[in-house]
């Protein structure tokens, strides 16, 4: 597992900015798909009005949110699935919402999903679903295990990473307000971009 998700001393929002860049993948019958993370949502946990686990609320449904940091948590909103990766502890139930990705491998197996091409493939998360086919099958699984993981050999820099309003959190006070969301600056699969894209698509190098 990636170490930022095993270190206790990071918040949320600084797990949020560590998964810009990194690839998540999607092994299956029908082949691999990958992308790089370009734009994330902290969500964090009981005090967090636009959280699923607010006020501790714990369902079935939910059970995800509550185990270890590194889980997959993938929930189903009208016809999308919607994948979070868990970011503490069962005492506190916080997670990251992945809200896009670059493509990076099975570009063909995207646009057979998603009968689009572009950037239309992968700027949303339910697009980002559908194009990788993740499904509530990989709800409460590891996000450093087969089918459905985060690779820990490759990672992009972001140049410069922005702050922005969560999308879709209406009527939650402060919540609503807070800067809570993360993006890779210029780059075009960003969902509800603006400006211009960059040339280099706001990445400024490669790990491996």
């Amino acid at each position: 597992m990636l170490s930022f998700l095993k270190d206790p001393t990071l918040t949320t929002e600084q797990v949020a900015k560590e998964l810009l860049g990194c690839l998540l993948v999607k092994e299956d019958e029908i082949g691999i798909t990958s992308g790089w993370i370009v734009e994330t949502e902290a969500y964090v946990g009981v005090q967090d009005e636009a959280c699923h686990s607010y006020n501790g609320k714990r369902t079935p449904r939910l059970e995800s949110m509550y185990k270890k940091a590194g889980t997959l948590y993938v929930y189903q909103m009208h016809t999308h699935h919607m994948v979070n990766i868990v970011t503490r502890t069962s005492d506190e139930p916080q997670a990251v919402l992945i809200r896009a990705i670059e493509p990076y491998e099975g570009v063909s197996i995207f646009e057979e999903h998603r009968k689009r091409k572009g950037i239309e493939l992968t700027n949303g998360p339910g697009k980002l679903t559908k194009a990788m086919g993740i499904t509530m099958e990989d709800n409460g699984t590891e996000s450093d295990k087969y089918p459905l993981y985060i690779a820990s050999q490759k990672k992009r820099v972001p140049n410069l990473i922005q702050k922005s309003k969560r999308i879709g959190i209406p009527n939650k006070g402060h919540w609503t307000d807070a800067l809570l969301r993360y993006s890779v600056e210029g780059n075009p699969y960003v969902s509800r971009r603006k400006g211009k894209p960059m040339n280099d698509h706001g990445w400024e190098a490669m790990i491996h």
